[in-house]
């Protein structure tokens, strides 16, 4: 007898923590998912689109712009034709997808809506509608449209889906100001009875969808269309890989136009790699060669080190440092030259001399301050910044090589910032892209940071009227533009691979400023790697100068005379 309690008593323990275990499994595990089930059995609720906003030009055109489409939905409960006859029907719109998928979505039915198709054309919409199939519909989407295709692509970003299937800006502008372009999306709940329609007596709850704000950037139509064309054709006459050019004013930071080849279609982004999504403007790194020089030079004049009449007492032949031997990149020597001499010829042994009469710790001072190691603060999503090396670390291999630009690293944008700096009378001034941001009955400028001075205005001057001298007779004057009052200054750097600098490829740059006395743009143009000669004086100054010849009327810049 006793036995048989024990044995009901265990049989009775079992079943209450089986009852205890399947209670938890509905309250805790399944608990939000029977909420939801039972909510949707009385409650109807949709969510409420949110327009993304535009981005525009200086002039107000659009670089970027919402355009309706549909998204094709089924309810598979009310089909009535074969599954496999709509989705043969549906294919002939749907070219990229597979019947199967089609037909796999079509025989849910224990389901009331299955996406089909996203962002859809008002054209295939109608052409479905035409076939009047049972249980299709259509919600309303916004798809993204980039009326100049892959113009400007890498600093506009593109619309992409997230981990959660929503629309989301990915690098760029797109990216660095999702939140303000994606806005919020609306809400509306209502009561229902047991058929589905709405109580009118019920409670109600609508959230009002918030459209995005609307950028209006610096960058001119004009000028971008323009750099854009003849990177390209720069790059195909010099044989390069790859190449980028940007125009900012001096003055305020604004950028005018920014440009890199290869790029993309921002409408397709799926049809390319991930490595053309970055924007090598401001996320690639390169070693700058004699195009720094002039930020080396601004330095050393500005802490009184040399002047421009300065001579240099080493530069009658090639220098030993440690165990290095630097020379000149034609081998050709001008002993007693001038800091203005130094500059117009490039000569790696007289900024090794400037280098050396800064030194380390000064040199490392005044590149910080022209912003070299640092992110620029461009508002454009996937900036890099590689870093100086740390101060109070170089040794005199270190000073050399920086003095002409070798063994630093910068991005294009570092190095357009830095020289506007020289151009603005030693104001550095924060680049920006966007001018403007508004909504529906409002508006409101972009964020402005003030300049920060680097060097002196006096300093500026100087260097700039030797930037000025090396424009006219350095070794790209034969490409120059006479009569025009242009600063500028070439670089040809090796590109260093597996610890050392390969022998015959280099990354080609011209920088420069026009009117040198009231500049209108800096620009900087990079070729990656040019075939056709490995000299920036033969290829990247030739491409900023036939850019500048074709925007000077459009800047409404005169020659002197």
């Amino acid at each position: 007898m006793i036995r048989r309690i024990k044995i009901v008593s265990l049989l009775f323990a079992l079943l209450c923590i089986c009852l205890i275990a399947r209670l938890s499994y509905w309250q805790i595990v399944r608990g939000k998912a029977l909420s939801r089930e039972a909510s949707s059995q009385y409650e109807s609720s949709k969510v409420l689109f949110a327009n993304r906003g535009d981005i525009k030009a200086s002039d107000g055109s659009y670089w970027a712009m919402g355009n309706e489409a549909w998204l094709v939905y089924a309810n598979p409960q009310e089909i009535k034709e074969p599954p496999r006859s709509i989705a043969l029907k549906l294919n002939q719109f749907f070219k990229e997808d597979s019947e199967e998928r089609l037909i796999s979505f079509l025989e849910k039915k224990d389901l009331l809506w299955v996406p089909l198709k996203e962002k859809v054309s008002g054209e295939i919409k109608r052409g479905i509608e035409v076939l009047n199939i049972g249980g299709i519909g259509f919600e309303v989407q916004e798809m993204r449209f980039y009326p100049e295709a892959s113009v400007a692509a890498q600093l506009l970003g593109f619309v992409g889906k997230d981990e959660a299937g929503e629309d989301t800006g990915y690098f760029g502008l797109e990216g660095y100001y999702n939140l303000s372009l994606a806005g919020k999306p609306g809400f509306v709940g209502r009561e229902k009875d047991a058929a589905g329609a709405p109580i009118l007596l019920g409670g109600a709850r609508q959230v009002t969808a918030v459209s995005g704000v609307d950028l209006t950037t610096s960058l001119d139509k004009r000028i971008q269309l323009t750099i854009n064309r003849m990177l390209r054709e720069g790059i195909e006459r010099y044989g390069a890989k790859a190449g980028t050019v940007i125009l900012m004013n001096p003055e305020n930071g604004n950028v005018l136009g920014m440009e890199s080849y290869p790029s993309y279609d921002p409408l397709k982004y799926w049809d390319y790699g991930d490595t053309y999504f970055k924007n090598p403007a401001i996320s690639d790194s390169f070693e700058p060669g004699s195009v720094f020089k002039v930020l080396v030079m601004a330095a050393a004049l500005d802490a009184e080190a040399v002047k421009p009449d300065t001579k240099c007492d080493i530069c009658d032949g090639p220098l030993k440092v440690d165990k290095y031997l630097i020379e000149t990149w034609n081998k050709e020597y001008r002993p007693d030259s001038t800091m203005v001499d130094v500059l117009v010829h490039s000569d790696n042994v007289g900024m090794t001399f400037v280098g050396q009469k800064l030194g380390a710790d000064a040199l490392y001072d005044y590149l910080d301050k022209f912003g070299i190691g640092r992110p620029t603060g461009i508002d454009l999503q996937g900036e890099n910044a590689p870093a100086l090396r740390k101060k109070g670390t170089w040794n005199v291999v270190d000073l050399a090589t920086a003095s002409f630009g070798q063994g630093v690293a910068v991005t294009s944008m570092q190095m357009v910032r830095a020289v506007s700096a020289i151009a603005n009378g030693g104001v550095l001034v924060t680049p920006r892209v966007v001018q403007k941001i508004s909504g529906e009955g409002w508006e409101e400028s972009g964020k402005v940071i003030p300049g920060k001075k680097v060097i002196e205005a006096g300093t500026a001057q100087e260097i700039t009227a030797m930037m000025v001298e090396a424009a006219k007779y350095g070794e790209s004057q034969w490409t120059n533009l006479r009569g025009f009052k242009i600063a500028g200054k070439t670089g040809t750097a090796q590109i260093p691979i597996a610890g050392h600098y390969d022998p015959e490829k280099t990354n080609a740059s011209f920088i420069g400023f026009a009117p040198y006395d009231k500049p209108k743009f800096v620009m900087l143009v990079t070729l990656k790697e040019p075939s056709t000669s490995p000299w920036a004086s033969e290829t990247a100054a030739p491409l900023w100068y036939l850019i500048a010849k074709d925007l000077f009327p459009y800047f409404g810049i005169q020659p002197e005379d």
